[in-house]
């Protein structure tokens, strides 16, 4: 997690006006975890960041963060009445999606985990973009769903000030992971907004079939961003699961039961079973329909205390029947003539596809112990969460498909991720100013980068 030291008043560049190059404006999209998280106070309007903070993580996270859906709504909301989540909008948009601790001991140190579309900023900025002109950013509650009122105008509104402020330029979007949905689900709702802002849609490692290993995980066990040490100071998975169960988002990143996977992704539980007396051990085996009756079985238990009180966390099937009209909604989508659409998706990583739970030597008995075991996975190729199978798989006509060997965040800080960037929005190399170089090897073959980390 610290991967290495820089000064506590390293900042990003500010680009003066002998810098700004001539530019159509870009528009950055956050995925799942991906925006900063403040909640404030309906009484005093005061806030406190709770998503993502090292000190005092996982209290804060539990006291102001944990949720209930809401299905007359259709939201999540938070179980502090006194509070609601709000996304900060400061730099234009970006201060939400930059780094997602901006506080000075996540600086000094700089964890780099934390450093999410930082990098990216920065390369923007040396190749001419100036923020609040021709470069903004989009976070926003992921707890909810990708097609949810709130998120859906929110987008439009930051498309509409970026066309405005660079004086009526189409956008270009780069969204990575679940935002790559959120667009989705924008085109299909806002086709003609869509059409009349967008020019071009970059979009890195989004999970357009899902991500079956991570996300069957996640509603079963929880998800733990990172391992080790540092764990003590994150938010724990635990506290985590009984969020993500609550989030229609996390349903809606579910793998698709209508796809064609070249194997249908699993679920696989080693069950104690005993008849006439003899115990025996035997593997039952869930496919992207039958999971549902294993969450139903292995959730009916779950709870958390709350101020005092008990609160049920089940699967939720409002959620569940919420989230299949979400992906028959991206079934559909389609592209608008004329915005141009370009895909990069990670390779050469081991990415969970099947999971299992308990073993031949260590059943599980009742399902419900399945919340309290370790998962162990199949892989497949990916980028470690999203499987290339399924982020290649966006049924969009591309104008070109990319797979980079990078981690599912790392894709963001990739050198060869920069070189598509800024060859497919038009920037030189003439233009842009030397930068450091990331210590990478390029292979280009049938358009699959490679650097010297990937085996």
């Amino acid at each position: 997690m610290f991967r290495g030291f820089r000064s506590c008043f390293h900042g990003s560049r500010s680009s003066d006006s002998a810098s700004v190059a001539d530019r159509d404006p870009v528009l950055l999209v956050s995925g799942i975890a991906g925006s900063i998280l403040n909640s404030k106070s309906k009484k005093t309007g005061s806030e406190t960041r709770v998503w993502v903070r090292i000190l005092l993580a996982d209290l804060e996270f539990r006291r102001k963060l944990w949720s209930i859906y809401n299905p007359e709504t259709g939201y999540t909301e938070s179980l502090d009445d006194d509070s609601e989540i709000v996304v900060p909008q400061d730099d234009y948009g970006l201060y939400a999606i930059d780094i997602l601790d901006p506080s000075t001991f996540v600086k000094c140190l700089h964890v780099s985990d934390l450093y999410h579309f930082h990098d990216m900023i920065e390369m923007l900025v040396g190749c001419g973009y100036e923020k609040g002109t021709t470069l903004f950013g989009y976070g926003y509650d992921f707890r909810q769903s990708n097609r949810i009122g709130q998120i859906m105008d929110g987008l439009k509104e930051r498309l509409v000030t970026a066309y405005k402020a660079s004086g009526g330029r189409k956008v270009n979007l780069i969204s990575h992971s679940m935002g790559g949905l959120l667009v989705s689900c924008f085109i299909s709702l806002h086709s003609d907004v869509f059409s009349k802002y967008v020019n071009k849609w970059i979009t890195i490692a989004t999970p357009f079939q899902g991500a079956p290993g991570c996300i069957n995980d996640s509603i079963l066990t929880g998800m733990q961003f990172v391992d080790g040490f540092e764990s003590f100071f994150f938010v724990s998975r635990w506290s985590m699961h009984q969020l993500l169960v609550e989030c229609p988002s996390v349903y809606e990143m579910l793998p698709n039961p209508g796809f064609n996977w070249k194997k249908e992704p699993e679920v696989l539980v080693w069950r104690s079973n005993s008849s006439d007396g003899e115990a025996t051990v035997t593997q039952e085996s869930y496919g992207c329909n039958e999971c549902v009756s294993l969450f139903a079985e292995a959730l009916k238990n779950n709870e958390l205390d709350y101020d005092g009180d008990t609160v049920p966390l089940p699967f939720n099937f409002a959620i569940l029947e919420w989230a299949a009209d979400t992906r028959e909604l991206l079934n559909k989508t389609v592209i608008p003539a004329g915005v141009l659409f370009y895909n990069i998706y990670g390779t050469s990583f081991e990415t969970p596809f099947d999971v299992c739970y308990g073993s031949e030597s260590s059943p599980i008995n009742d399902l419900s112990e399945i919340c309290h075991s370790t998962p162990e996975y199949t892989y497949v190729d990916g980028d470690g969460t999203v499987p290339s199978e399924s982020a290649v798989a966006d049924n969009f006509e591309a104008v070109e498909r990319v797979g980079v060997c990078a981690t599912h965040r790392g894709l963001l800080c990739d050198e060869n991720v920069y070189n598509l960037i800024k060859k497919w929005l038009g920037v030189s190399t003439e233009e842009v100013k030397s930068r450091k170089s990331k210590t990478s090897k390029v292979v280009h073959a049938d358009l699959v980068f490679s650097n010297q980390s990937c085996k």
